[in-house]
Order: C-alpha cells, then structure tokens, then sequence
C-alpha cells in the first residue's frame, strides 16, 4: 500500500510513501502523518491512497497521528482551490483549516484527575465517619476533580487514594473541555412571529434547502442569494429559522461574522436558540480571541459532529461541518473578511465556492452589500431577497449632516462635537437613553508638529506620522507598533520649541472631551487600545446592554450587528475621514460605514436620530446614506467604475515588492513588469499598470512597489501569475506577494 502525502513545508509539490502493514487500517484520505524527508522527519497529510506511482524506492511513513483524520476530502479540494485561484501553495492553503493547536503532533486535550463510586450501594460499616463523609460526597457530585474535592473536604489525595485501594472508588484521568462561554447564562428561546418580508426570505431559503436535499444526487448548482435587509430588518431571525430547518434535514451550519466584537452578542442569540428542545445542539466558536486550548476543543467539537452550528471570523468558513447544508455570511461587504497574508482569500468568496462544492446553500447578508456582490445579483449570478422595511414597524433613524466648514470659520479651530450633537447628547443623558459616538480612529491626535519651525513627528520604520496617546504620554505608529515617548518640547536641536502642539482627532480625545463636556455621564471608549483581555468585549457590550454606560465611543467594532433598543442617539464625529484615501473604493467604504453606524440608532420604541459630521457634507456617499438610498449610491458608483473599467465590471490582481533598498526594489519592480509583458503578450484585455511606489511607500522599513493588473479572466491570469512568480528570479532581500481581488490598494 502506498499514499500520497502533502507536507507541512510549502514545498508545493507532494511525495509518495510506502505504508507499513500495521498502519494500513488506520490510514484514510486526510489522515496526519509523520513521514522521513532527507534527513529528517516532518508532519504531512495523506491526499491519495494507492496512488499511480512512478517511484520504486519509496521510503516508509514513520507514524499516523491521532486516530482520526482531521481533513476532510472536501475541505482538501476546498484547499487546492484557494491555492489554484490565489497563487499559493496548496500546504500552505491547508494550514488555513487546521488552528495551530490542532496541528500539533501531541494530543492538545486538557484531562483532570476525576473521582467517581465504584458501586452506588450504602458505604460499608468498617468506614470511618470521615470516610463515609467522602463517599457521600462524592455520591452527591460523581465526576467532581481531586483538586476540589480534596480542597472541598479539607482532605489529601492519598485519602481518596485509599478508598480506591478499598474498591469503593476509581480515580482515572478524563478529558475536561474548554468551553469560553461556561460563565455565561444562556436562556432558551423560542421562534419568533415572522413579518412578510421576513418569511418571504425565510421561504426561499427554506425551499433552496429542500431543492438541495433532493438533487443532492444530481449536483445542481444553487444560486447564492443576497440578502439585502436594512439595518433592523431581522435578518438574524431570518438566520435562526433558516438554520433551524438545515438542522431538520440533518444539515450542519456555518454563521461567518465579520468582527470579533459581533460575537458575543451573535453566539448569545445562538445558543439561546438552540440551547433547548428537538433541535439542541451544541454551538461550536472560532475566532482569534480564543485561547489555543479553546480553539482545539471547539474544532474537535465539529470534527466530531457534537457541535452542528460554527459562528466566527472568516477562517470559519474552513470548518470541518459534515454534512453541510448552509452557510451564512453576515455583513458580506466587510473587508475583515479578506485574508491580509498569504493565502489572501476572501471568506465571502469561498463560502460561495465551498458551498458550490457540497451542495449546500449560501446566504449573503448585508444593509449596504458590497458592489461585487449586488453587481452579481444584476448580472444573473445571486439571486436578491429585499427586506426594505424595519421589524415591528419601527423607523428608519433620521439623518442630520452638519457642515463643519462653517463651525471651523466662526470658531476658529475645529470643534470636537458640534453645538447640534452636544444638545442632542444632553437630552439623551437626561431622558435616560443612551448614545453612541463613532470616530474610526484611534489615539488622542494624529500628529505631533511644531508651528516655529514645521518639524513633524514621523515614524522611522514607515511612511506616515506617530499618533500621540495621551494616556501613556507616549507617540505611536499604527502601522509596525514603533513607540517612543512624547516629547515637551520640539526635538529638532535648532528650535526646541516649547509650543509644540498636537494635531488631529483621535476616540481618546472624543472621550476626554466628553469628560469635560458631561461630567455627569457614564464614559466607555470602544477600540484596540482599550480591549485588553479577551473578556473585555462581551463585559462592555454587556454593560452597555443593562445600562451602566450612558455613552459608547468607538471606531468601527461598534459600527454593526449591534442590537441596543435603548440607544436613540448616534454621532459619527468624522464622517469623511476615510473619503480621501487613493483607493477607488473610498466611497463605498464610507458610505457602508455611514449607513452601517446610522443603524444602531432607533432601534426600540423611541425614534432614532443620526449627526453626521463632515467637512464634505455634499459627497455622494455622505448624501446616499443620508437617505439610506443604496440603490441610488450603486448606480452613481458603477457609472464612475465602468468608466474606469474598475471592479466589479473587472478583476484586479496587485503584485507588491519589498524590501529595504529602495533602488533595488524599484528595479526588480521594473524588471518583473517586462517579463509579465513578455509572458501576457496575447492575453486579451489585460491592462499592465506600474510599476509605482504603493501610496504607503515604507512599512516596517519596507519600502513597497505595486503592479496592477486589471482582467476579466482571473481564473486564467491567477494561473499565468503563478507560473511567473514561481519562475521569477528575486534578489534575496526582495519579497514578492500576490493579491488577487484586493479590497484595499493602501
């Protein structure tokens, strides 16, 4: 018997093995195991069985690791198809559906010591007093540890031990689960009435799920659809129900969220659904806040079909659920769902794609969809499910944009809230409702300069300038981490400056204003410098929830998926912040940004109110979100992107060299953009733009050259792309990367 086998190292070819006859039941396609390569030995994955070998002196597998296999056949096919589509080796596309603690060779499962009775009758006479204490304890909590129970009693291990040589006892290790929700209190809920156009989308998703069961033999191919729901529209019930009905047909389910913040509240409503009655199951979580013991147990969890629902972050969507009915991306538009190192695949896409692959079906959700995804639905690819209207009748917030042009002239200076906002918050505080303060930027000010002689504090390792962090009196850069403390006067030897002043706006800032502002009001800042333990997202929200915080402010963790009913107040303090950034999809970031935040308002029985603060009050995606018109915003927008022949009418591919020497990368950035001439020469309808400095020039001191390359046949230029850059001869201190489908050109 021989197999084929993957290795761990990306070596992007596979090696076929010789296997023992010992080891011959317990191999399978997907299996782990330790194989012999030169000189040593490394773990790889079993991909075929028998296979046609051309070798005759094959060397033998060493060991199989655990006794089950961890890839699943489709998860394997799922894996070649990410690496043939985004340029990277097929190992290095596997390592996505195994978390490092799965992966590892030694059993990562936690066992604790466990006392239980060996027989259930009446302790024996000859006990002791004491003795017979122990034992009707242990009668009371069977399975209770060592450690506690000896704690408990204020007894010793070597007591228990006794009793065990007695026969009254066993004392045997056992596998003791981590479970990141066990503090929490889940209470079970039940179906809720749907309106009409919550049943109408629950509906046809219900029936796409009966149409696959039936052809699951033929393999007809389900259209995805895309949910197009207003904020509010109850389209996480639409979820639930749906889930409910895959659970009925004995389907598995994966829920995709785009933040980690979404979680809590996201798995809260879950497990409540699903915590009880003829469909309980165990609802399994993954995302990166876990720690590594966590993740190995929830993936076990659904590796061994005890959890049928998986919520988390995009490498979710490498879960192995089998059989697989429904995938749900929620929020469909985020960029967090693309991948930013190598494999850089985006998790909407190949929820599509894996969902194709095992006849299951697909539902894409989103207030603002991305242009990708409703272009699709223009073109014949998704099918549109409209949820136009809120639940329960509820409206739609009211949309104030004021003009912070005029308040910078008559105040001289740029005014952190606006007299309109401050009043509003005040009438927030006193009748009791709560408020939410959005400003999708960290830090207390964005730069440190010196009016005398224009020095700016800069980052040495990249091409922007240190935030000031007020709080640690310290200046940041948010892109490599470099820290260094906040001088009192201007460092430039000439001047020394003691007037050196702050520039910028940070939620630091926003919150010590709102300090001073409102003394009386109940503060919480929202974002990656206040979250420091893993807890400290569902303990916010939490309070937040009950009412122990009168103001929320954030960047863009408390932009979506958040369900607050007493919140009637939302602020977005810079609202074009992100409009001016060399990207073409500044404007449909910002204006999903707009309309996503606008959202959280109003969602109870008091009517919501929005001010958004911008310093270009007429752009067309601060005017569209304004009236929560997508359809108007779409149009414009893929009128300016056919004119450009932009994405979604093509594709982009974005090739980045880095390196320390900039001559050097700007040459091999040079040299590769001839040989991709030379290569694409007949390719039609291919557009070579570059080579250029990416607008960051230097990150971590990397300097970074792009080329771009714009088509309309990805599939068959990711091929060409990787035939080149695997022949592509690159200086050593020269890295190149391949993004296919790029959401940020930064």
């Amino acid at each position: 018997m021989t197999v084929r086998v993957m290795l761990e190292i990306a070596a992007r070819r596979e090696f076929d093995y010789l296997v023992p006859p010992e080891m011959e039941d317990a191999l399978e396609v997907g299996s782990r195991v330790r194989v012999p390569l030169g000189s040593r030995q490394v773990l790889g994955c079993v991909t075929a069985i028998n296979p046609d070998s051309v070798h005759t002196c094959l060397k033998s597998i060493v060991k199989v690791v655990g006794a089950k296999a961890l890839v699943t056949p489709k998860i394997l096919a799922l894996a070649r198809w990410i690496a043939d589509y985004y340029c990277c080796a097929t190992e290095t596309a596997l390592r996505c559906a195994l978390p490092d603690s799965v992966r590892r060779e030694k059993s990562g499962w936690r066992e604790h010591l466990r006392v239980r009775l060996v027989s259930t009758e009446a302790a024996p006479p000859k006990l002791t007093a004491r003795q017979k204490e122990i034992l009707e304890s242990v009668r009371q909590k069977p399975g209770a540890r060592v450690t506690e129970l000896a704690r408990d009693l204020k007894t010793t291990g070597a007591v228990l031990r006794r009793l065990e040589d007695k026969g009254l006892l066993s004392i045997a290790p056992e596998i003791s689960e981590r479970d990141p929700y066990h503090l929490e209190v889940i209470v079970p809920t039940k179906d809720l009435v749907l309106n009409p156009d919550q049943k109408k989308a629950f509906e046809r998703i219900q029936a796409a799920l009966d149409a696959a069961v039936a052809n699951e033999a033929a393999g007809r191919e389900l259209k995805p659809f895309l949910i197009h729901g207003v904020t509010g529209s109850g389209k996480t019930e639409v979820y639930l129900q749906a889930i409910a009905h895959a659970l009925r047909l004995g389907k598995g389910a994966i829920v995709l969220v785009p933040e980690i913040s979404l979680t809590p509240q996201t798995v809260e409503r879950f497990k409540a659904r699903f915590s009880d009655g003829p469909l309980q199951t165990l609802v399994a979580v993954l995302h990166s806040h876990l720690s590594a013991g966590e993740k190995h147990d929830e993936w076990h969890k659904i590796r061994q079909g005890r959890a049928r629902i998986v919520i988390g972050a995009r490498s979710a969507i490498f879960a192995p659920v089998e059989p697989l009915g429904l995938i749900i991306v929620d929020e469909e538009h985020e960029s967090s769902y693309k991948q930013g190192e190598t494999p850089r695949y985006h998790a909407r896409d190949v929820a599509v794609v894996r969902a194709r692959m095992e006849g299951a079906v697909v539902a894409l959700g989103s207030a603002t969809p991305s242009l990708e995804s409703y272009h699709n639905v223009k073109t014949g690819k998704y099918e549109l499910i409209e949820m136009p209207a809120r639940a329960d009748d509820k409206k739609m917030p009211i949309v104030r944009v004021v003009d912070m042009r005029q308040l910078a002239r008559l105040e001289k200076a740029t005014p952190v809230l606006s007299p309109q906002l401050r009043e509003a918050i005040l009438q927030r505080i006193e009748r009791k409702e709560q408020t939410i303060l959005f400003l999708n930027r960290r830090g207390f000010a964005t730069s440190m300069q010196c009016p005398q002689c224009g020095y700016v504090a800069q980052c040495p390792n990249c091409s922007v300038s240190l935030t000031y962090h007020r709080w640690e009196q310290k200046l940041r850069c948010h892109i490599c981490g470099h820290a260094g403390e906040a001088p009192s006067v201007c460092p430039d030897a000439k001047c020394r400056n003691p007037a050196i002043r702050y520039s910028g706006l940070g939620t630091e800032k926003v919150e010590h204003v709102l300090s001073k502002t409102f003394p009386q009001a109940r503060l919480q800042r929202m974002d990656s410098d206040s979250l420091k333990r893993k807890d400290d997202y569902r303990r916010i929200l939490g309070d937040f929830r009950i009412g122990k915080i009168d103001i929320l402010v954030g960047t863009q963790m408390i932009a979506k998926g958040l369900h607050f009913p007493n919140v009637t107040l939302v602020g977005i303090i810079y609202a074009d912040l992100g409009l001016h950034q060399p990207d073409f999809r500044a404007g449909e970031r910002t204006f999903q940004l707009l309309t996503q935040v606008s959202g959280r308002a109003g969602r109870g029985d008091v009517e919501g109110e929005v001010f958004v603060q911008a310093f270009t009050p007429f752009a067309p995606a601060i005017q569209y979100a304004r009236r929560h018109d997508f359809e108007g915003y779409y149009d414009q927008e893929i009128e300016f992107r056919a004119q450009l022949d932009y994405p979604p009418l093509s594709r982009i591919a974005m090739l980045t060299l880095k390196g320390r020497n900039e001559e050097k990368v700007s040459f091999t950035a040079r040299h590769l953009k001839k040989e991709l001439e030379e290569k694409t020469g007949d390719f039609r309808g291919l557009v070579l733009a570059g080579p250029a400095p990416a607008p960051l020039a230097r990150a971590e001191t990397h300097y970074r050259y792009q080329i771009m390359l714009r088509t309309r046949q990805m599939t068959k230029l990711s091929r060409l792309l990787a035939t080149v850059t695997a022949g592509a001869a690159m200086p050593e201190d020269v890295t190149l990367t391949v993004d296919i489908d790029p959401v940020n050109l930064v």
